[in-house]
């Protein structure tokens, strides 16, 4: 059990470092669309470019993240990601940091999916949901500390510091990998034949249950990504946040859930997780209703408002990543979700796109039409709740 728990923990360190690299660009974009002197639309491009590239090489990763120990493969992903972050670091214009959030999005949508393989294979069904929360919980991690003391260096010095402090994180996180991580090949033992890719392409599309799975993340995220990369960018234009005022949106949301997303693992196991689903699914179209609307508002009222949209928030994502996890078995898990990966990660992008399409900017500098964007996110945030109850555990 302390070797199962110090795994959880280098995953942990991993998805934070990961979900800082990719968080990070969004409440910076106040301070980068001033410094590049960008468009609503192009700082969406910049936020999607991420999720799209994380999309292709999630999608192509399918084809060849079953063929190898897990250990190996998450190794050589995260040497690339280590590499990209420093590039992301070092750019020195709006376009080369589009390139280089690019390369960072090829191989941080390949760490997403190991992570979660690396799980459904090391951890039974009935410790999942714990595991997966204590996982996620690298999430509020980030929101408590990585974002906003990446905010703060870059308000004290400039954009490029959070980058750098990642870079110096990742090769730690690397030793974790090597030191606490074994080799896991028990999947290449399932499956004498390796299929080909049309193969698992069919393989992943013929199977009903999976796409109703992959169907459920893609309305997940459509809900979700058409809020998040304007949050900080409308806090400061329509609400009256400073950029240092920021941090506090960040630091009180994460602190919840700190302590939330265990705890939400605990019910799921506990009273189901389709159940806990449900419930966080249906209380997270409040706060996205009431965030999407807001004029000048003190600092206190839109603290509570945006702290239980990220307890909300990641308490429907912890039972829907282990409902999803759990539709595949140990043999094609890596390929099932490496697509489900690729899925996400382009809706995220497209979803982000979409959205800067419709946020228009005024004469006065305040961003307009987010309220459309608001109905459009909690129309598809309602429709996973019908969408979850047809997807079935197997494994």
């Amino acid at each position: 059990m302390n070797k199962e728990k110090l795994l959880l923990w280098t995953l942990a360190a991993i998805n934070f470092i990961h979900i800082v690299d990719f968080m990070i660009l969004m409440p910076l974009g106040p301070q980068l669309m001033r410094v590049f002197e960008i468009s609503p639309r192009e700082f969406g491009l910049l936020v999607s470019s991420y999720t799209f590239s994380a999309g292709a090489s999630s999608f192509f990763g399918a084809f060849f993240l079953d063929r190898f120990d897990r250990k190996t493969i998450l190794l050589w992903v995260y040497i690339g990601f280590s590499i990209a972050t420093l590039g992301c670091a070092l750019s020195p214009n709006y376009h080369i940091l589009l390139f280089a959030r690019v390369i960072s999005g090829f191989f941080g949508g390949l760490t997403s999916a190991l992570i979660l393989a690396i799980i459904g294979d090391v951890i039974p069904d009935s410790r999942r949901g714990r595991a997966m929360g204590l996982v996620m919980a690298a999430f509020s991690l980030a929101s408590v500390l990585g974002v906003p003391l990446g905010l703060f260096l870059a308000s004290l010095s400039d954009w490029h510091t959070p980058f750098y402090i990642l870079t110096g994180l990742s090769v730690v996180s690397l030793g974790m990998i090597i030191k606490f991580i074994p080799n896991i090949t028990d999947h290449l033992d399932k499956e004498i034949e390796k299929p080909k890719p049309v193969e698992v392409v069919k393989r992943v599309t013929s199977n009903s249950n999976q796409m109703r799975a992959i169907a459920l993340s893609v309305m997940m995220m459509f809900g979700q990504f058409m809020i998040i990369p304007f949050l900080s960018p409308y806090n400061v234009a329509n609400v009256g946040f400073t950029e240092m005022q920021l941090t506090y949106i960040y630091i009180a949301g994460g602190a919840f859930t700190i302590f939330t997303s265990p705890w939400v693992g605990k019910l799921s196991d506990k009273f189901g997780k389709l159940k806990v689903f449900t419930i966080f699914m249906a209380l997270n179209v409040i706060p996205i209703g009431i965030i999407t609307h807001l004029g000048i508002t003190p600092v206190p009222l839109v603290l509570i408002i945006t702290t239980m949209f990220f307890v909300t928030s990641n308490g429907r994502y912890v039972p829907a990543a282990a409902i999803i996890t759990g539709t595949a078995r140990p043999e094609n898990r890596g390929s099932f979700l490496s697509f489900n990966s690729a899925i996400q990660q382009l809706v995220a992008g497209l979803a982000s796109l979409i959205a800067g399409l419709i946020i228009g900017e005024s004469a006065t500098g305040q961003l307009t039409n987010f309220n459309m964007v608001g109905y459009l996110a909690i129309f598809f945030s309602l429709l996973c709740i019908p969408l979850a109850r047809r997807v079935k555990v197997v494994s």
